[in-house]
Order: structure tokens, then sequence, then C-alpha cells
């Protein structure tokens, strides 16, 4: 197995590649607007880093959000025609399973990454393995009494200690720690997601509703 694992959903442009044993290489970079401009420079530099050339990849897994339109957009085509050119299967895996798995906390606990507009994208834990609750995008102050008392990772925990006091680092995901639970799912014989996004809410910017049609005279 060499599996290429990358994230975008956050603002980490993270990649890293796993060997079947352990992570080989791994490259992050936390650049918000940067991530088609940085993603593949990254994967070059783990593979370069590694040894092993890009034909030698055996899957690919990608993080599938919650986050923004355009930063998911870019890992997941990258990922999907990095696929379609190689032939290998490409796996999704939620970008919350992540930053858990990186946690090693062991009793119930919250994953809470920056949505903007004053909200967050989180779910809650049993441990740093199992998600209890599917992905969801709120305010803070409206969650409130489902995180109470629970300690929180993830950097929409750290903006908004008032609702995550207990919040703490990891802040973002890293594609290592995606490496890393998607080759222990596989080797266990678990089915990853469809590599698909988890927008759960629609894009930023949209066409204007009332904007006026210019036509040839």
């Amino acid at each position: 197995m060499l599996l290429l694992a990358l994230d975008t959903a956050t603002p980490a442009v993270t990649v890293a590649l796993h060997d079947g044993t352990d992570v080989i290489a791994s490259s992050s970079q936390v650049d918000a607007r940067r991530h088609g401009e940085l993603l593949l420079p990254a994967i070059d530099r783990v593979l370069a880093e590694a040894g092993p050339g890009l034909d030698a990849v055996t899957g690919i897994v990608a993080g599938i959000g919650p986050g923004p339109y355009t930063g998911l957009r870019v890992g997941l085509m990258t990922a999907d025609t990095l696929g379609l050119a190689l032939g290998v299967p490409v796996h999704g895996l939620c970008t919350l399973d992540g930053l858990a798995y990186a946690s090693d906390l062991e009793g119930p606990f919250v994953v809470a990454t920056d949505a903007r507009r004053k909200e967050v994208y989180w779910a809650r834990y049993a441990d740093s393995r199992t998600r209890v609750t599917d992905p969801a995008v709120d305010r803070p102050a409206d969650i409130a009494d489902q995180v109470e008392g629970l300690p929180a990772v993830g950097a929409g925990a750290l903006l908004y200690p008032g609702t995550f006091p207990k919040a703490h680092e990891p802040e973002h995901v890293s594609a290592a720690a995606l490496a890393r639970l998607a080759a222990e799912k596989l080797a266990a014989g678990e089915e990853l997601p469809a590599p698909r996004p988890l927008y759960l809410r629609r894009p930023d910017a949209q066409v204007p509703k009332n904007y006026k049609v210019v036509t040839p005279k």
C-alpha cells in the first residue's frame, strides 16, 4: 500500500504519504487563500521526500469536509484527477474525523472548525475514532447546551472560548492523521465514504438575483 492523503477543507493545505505501516512524508501549510497554488507543489514535495514516484501510489484519500466551497473543490478535484490518471481508488474521509483522530482524546469531546460567518462546523465524538453525530454547521451560542462541559479541538473551538472553554489543539487537520486513520480503516476492511464534498450550506459567492441582461442591438 502507498496511500496519498490530502485535505484542503480548512486553511491548512496538507499532504501525506503512508506506506501501509506509517506516514513516511508529510507537508502542511496554513494559508486560506492559496489552496490551488500550494497543493500540487506540496504533493511533489512529499513524493520527493519519500522517494517513490507518483506512479507508485496505490490509493488516494481526500478530506471531504465539511468546509468552504472553494477550498474543498481544490482538494477533491485534485484527488479525482490523480485517481483517474493513475487508475487507483479515491476514498473520502470526514475532515472532522481526522482532527478527532489526531487529538488522542479518549472520553466524549467535540471537534469544531471555523465555518466563517460566525459559525462552526462541528460534531461530537465518543472517542478519537468514533463520531456520534453527523457533521453540522451552527452558531456557537446555538449549540452551547449540546457541548457544555466537553473538551474541544479545532480552530472553531479556539475561536469561541465562551462556548468551548476547554478548547485546545490540534487547530487544523493534518493529512498525516487522515492517512493513518484511513490506513487503519482499510486494513480492517471498512468501507470509506465516497470522495464527495460535505458543503452543509450554499457557497458564499452567488449569482446576483436581479442583474441587468445586456443583449446586442
